[in-house]
């Protein structure tokens, strides 16, 4: 087995790769996405007449714990102790934008926690519409920046 790999130990198992030599500094995350809706759809979010309850309120809950749940969704990622989650979702003319802000202070990045409150919060909208609108479409989450700055 190769040892190209960071993530292989020397017997060629999967490992989380060793921060501990590295300094625990303020590290942030942010990412975006969009969820396109029918006018319809649009209409019901606003108004809060979505059968499932209110869907703007429920994105954001579901990203932030999304965000607190990475190292039990996504293999080999580290358990960091989050300081912030920010999870906006906000009603555009032609669906719903979402996007999260991670901080903490740790030895390692905070962008698949950013990811995934995103991911989360859009596919929270999904489920609670996917009964009105069949023609949904998420797009574009991506990782709009990060930062590490010095204790």
């Amino acid at each position: 087995m190769s040892k190209s790999f960071s993530h292989l130990d020397e017997e060629g198992r999967a490992r989380m790769v060793d921060v501990s030599s590295k300094a625990e500094e303020i590290r942030t995350a942010s990412a975006t996405g969009f969820i396109r809706l029918q006018p319809e759809t649009i209409r019901l979010v606003n108004e809060q007449a979505i059968k499932k309850g209110d869907v703007i309120t429920v994105a954001e809950i579901a990203g932030i714990q999304a965000a607190k749940s990475v190292p039990h969704l996504i293999p080999l990622c580290h358990t960091l102790l989050l300081s912030k989650v920010e999870v906006r979702a906000i009603l555009e003319s032609d669906g719903i934008r979402v996007s999260s802000m991670v901080k903490c202070v740790g030895k390692t990045g905070v962008e698949m926690e950013a990811l995934t409150a995103v991911s989360v919060a859009l596919l929270t909208i999904y489920d609670m519409c996917k009964a009105i609108d069949k023609s949904m479409r998420i797009e574009n989450i991506q990782l709009t920046g990060k930062t590490k700055t010095s204790l």
